[in-house]
């Protein structure tokens, strides 16, 4: 009773619900990341520099612990309107005995108190304590700050704080977020790919669909919008369905009722003068073959048949077997197997049929097959007279001859071709046919595998 419960309150969950979800659940987890990080790498506190170190730095040309940096430029600086600016400034110029317009100090440091309290909270201490704190922040620069001391020649030297990109602390900063992406991306990979499998079935369904229309309904399962989806999908298929075989009901019916006036008719003729009733005969002899072809047709059409996996090359050497043993000159030529999933009495008989025309028309039959990624290609040809243009257009449609006598011998029903394509697109595929550069027809059935 409880899995029952969880599988419905899995199925009542939206898409759209889940998608949200996991978004959040993303954005939570990155702030708790961020969190984390905060708590065990915390800024490192910047480093200071009194007046009194940088006046030596001046004085002497270079910082003993290359944390600051002397340029010289001829440019003067310009003037500092920051009353603290000018306070040290004029701390710097009194400890290297130079006037203050000698000495230029350029920095944005308002909030720095603020900021150094914020990094190291300080701890309780007296009124001395107190005053003495604040006198030292007085005489410190830290963070993005610029001194300019002006030589003897009127060049400038330009004392700046060396900032590294890539700090020890900041690269332990890229390698957590490092390590954090390659631990969650499994876990987001394999959220996303359950959140989009219903949909990857769906689309895998409808490719079904396409091959076999008789393939089983959809399961009615997942988020609420991909089950409604696919119960429209199968309520879809199921009317498809019916409304072809309504279609082919009608076809066979009327094929069946047609046989009753032909034999009413036949009777009729024997009464008739000999010309007049071997002609009549021969007539109704045709139509009555044309009614058994298309009532083949659509039993074959409609029949009710459970695909498998089976090797395409094993059924044309059948096929090219039995045509030459009928007196047929068939070749098939060598190449590997090809496994695909289908009907094997259907693709038998497309085969046939196409061998069947090949020798019938062109004398021969040359039986190619090959693989190209997901498709099986079947290339029949001959070494007949081959087709004109507008015959090629209309050769797949039901009842049609290229051959215009009225002679079934030489003539045919007209359904070997409009067959072949209906099991070519029965499975998915395709049939063409057209004339070879070298004489003769190549007929060429792409089939899915």
């Amino acid at each position: 009773m409880t899995a029952d419960r969880t599988v419905d309150l899995r199925r009542s969950w939206p898409l759209f619900l889940r998608i949200f979800s996991l978004m959040l659940g993303t954005v939570i987890l990155v702030q708790l990341l961020n969190f984390g990080a905060f708590l065990l790498m915390p800024p490192p506190a910047p480093v200071i520099y009194t007046t009194s170190r940088l006046a030596m730095v001046a004085q002497s040309g270079r910082d003993p612990t290359k944390r600051l940096a002397i340029e010289e430029t001829g440019t003067p600086p310009g003037p500092s309107h920051d009353a603290r600016d000018l306070a040290l400034g004029h701390l710097i110029a009194t400890d290297l005995h130079l006037p203050e317009t000698a000495v230029v100090v350029q920095s944005d440091q308002r909030m720095g108190p603020t900021i150094i309290g914020a990094f190291h909270p300080p701890p309780p201490m007296g009124m001395a304590d107190e005053r003495r704190r604040h006198r030292a922040m007085d005489d410190a620069l830290f963070g993005d700050f610029r001194v300019y001391v002006q030589q003897p020649d009127g060049r400038w030297h330009v004392i700046t704080p060396t900032d590294r990109m890539l700090s020890p602390w900041r690269m332990r900063f890229v390698l957590w977020f490092v390590l954090a992406a390659v631990g969650i991306a499994p876990l987001a990979w394999a959220m996303s790919r359950r959140i989009a499998k219903p949909i990857a079935l769906f689309a895998a369904a409808a490719d079904r669909l396409g091959r076999d229309p008789r393939a089983a309904p959809l399961t009615l399962s997942g988020p609420s919008e991909i089950a409604e989806a696919a119960a429209s999908f199968n309520q879809m298929q199921e009317r498809l369905n019916r409304y072809v075989e309504d279609r082919t009901t009608l076809i066979a019916a009327v094929a069946h009722d047609l046989r009753t006036p032909l034999m009413r008719l036949a009777l009729r003729l024997e009464k008739a003068p000999d010309a007049i009733r071997l002609a009549g005969e021969d007539d109704i002899r045709e139509m009555s073959e044309r009614i058994g072809a298309a009532m083949a047709f659509v039993r074959e059409m409609t029949r009710h048949v459970r695909r498998q996996r089976l090797d395409l090359r094993s059924l044309a050497e059948s096929v090219a077997t039995d045509a030459a043993d009928r007196g047929g000159d068939v070749t098939l030529l060598p190449g590997p197997a090809i496994s695909m999933e289908g009907d094997a009495p259907s693709l038998k008989a497309l085969l046939t049929n196409l061998v069947t025309n090949a020798v019938h028309y062109g004398g021969s039959a040359q039986i190619a097959l090959r693989r190209e990624r997901d498709v099986a290609i079947i290339e029949v040809s001959d070494n007949g007279p081959g087709m004109v243009p507008s015959d090629l257009v209309r050769a797949f449609e039901p009842f049609f001859r290229a051959e215009r006598s009225r002679n079934r011998d030489t003539g045919g029903t007209g359904l070997g071709l409009a067959s072949v394509r209906a099991v070519a697109r029965a499975h998915g595929g395709e049939a063409k046919i057209e004339n070879r550069p070298t004489g003769g027809l190549l007929a060429r059935v792409t089939l899915p595998v």
